[in-house]
């Protein structure tokens, strides 16, 4: 009788390297990249709590109405259906505008960051919307049981 080698003992490639890792210079230049784009929650309050706004601002990209009902404190509320020349031309060019939406399902913070950008500011956006600021327990202006996972722009 001949052996047989079981499933679970064959040995298996691995799915995390099915590609390989980047070169560690590709790799630093990926990631310095990628936080030229974004900031997190937990710099973005403990920046608010000591009170180190300087030099940029953060950015509501909802509707109205979601603005509203809960926001971060300090934020200004420019729906990114809304962006134009004509209402963003009071808005300081030198300034970085951290743009947020619900969440990472929504990408509204997204669409804004790319209008502003589009019009020629300077933007970052905030992983992980209101849900993830909420969810660290930051603080919020208006009613927090207003924050929902889904979308609200």
């Amino acid at each position: 009788m001949a052996s047989t080698t079981s499933m679970a003992s064959a040995p298996r490639h691995s799915r995390v390297l099915t590609h390989p890792a980047a070169a560690p210079a590709t790799a630093a230049a990926f990631f310095a990249a990628e936080l030229a784009f974004e900031t997190d929650p937990d710099d973005l309050a403990r920046d608010l709590a000591d009170g180190n706004q300087r030099g940029y601002l953060v950015v509501e990209t909802r509707s109205p109405e979601a603005f509203a009902a809960a926001r971060i404190p300090g934020a200004i509320n420019l729906p990114y259906r809304e962006l134009t020349a004509e209402n963003t031309a009071h808005l300081d060019r030198n300034t970085v505008y951290v743009c947020y939406c619900e969440s990472s399902q929504c990408n509204a913070a997204t669409k804004g960051a790319l209008r502003l950008a589009e019009l020629g500011f300077l933007v970052k956006r905030l992983s992980g919307g209101i849900t993830a600021w909420r969810a660290g327990g930051y603080p919020l202006d208006g009613d927090p049981a207003k924050v929902t996972a889904s979308c609200a722009c």
